[in-house]
């Protein structure tokens, strides 16, 4: 877990890298060059950039890049599909407007109702009614 901790670390200063030396440029190499900007117009240029990273780092930071898709069966679990044909316990759903045999754990559902997928055996989807 400290791993991850210090990975995420070194992407968050790597984002900010641009922040920081856009900061020593504006407010320690350009006042000893002669070169006076005023402090309002500096913020507002690092809280721009800085409001970019914003965007940018959920995405970053949460594995975006690095997060494996989830395909096949395990990304069906968790999923809500709507009943098309009574269960009881066995009939149809719909997901992802594609349809799907599927069985009820335990209980029974009509059509219309909806459904959470808890496991898929096969073809079949497992579903909690």
């Amino acid at each position: 877990m400290g791993r991850i901790k210090a990975k995420s670390l070194l992407k968050l200063l790597a984002l900010m890298a641009d922040e920081i030396i856009l900061g020593v440029f504006i407010f320690l190499i350009l006042p000893q060059m002669g070169v006076e900007i005023p402090i309002g117009a500096a913020l507002l240029v690092l809280a721009v950039i800085l409001a970019k990273d914003f965007l940018i780092a959920p995405f970053l930071l949460g594995g975006g890049a690095d997060r494996k898709p989830k395909t096949g069966p395990e990304g069906l679990i968790g999923r809500t599909a709507l009943v098309v044909e009574d269960l009881s316990p066995e009939g149809l759903v719909k997901l992802d407007g594609e349809l799907w045999r599927a069985e009820c754990i335990s209980g029974m559902a009509k059509r219309g109702e909806r459904v959470k997928v808890a496991d898929v055996r096969g073809t079949k989807l497992l579903v909690e009614c």
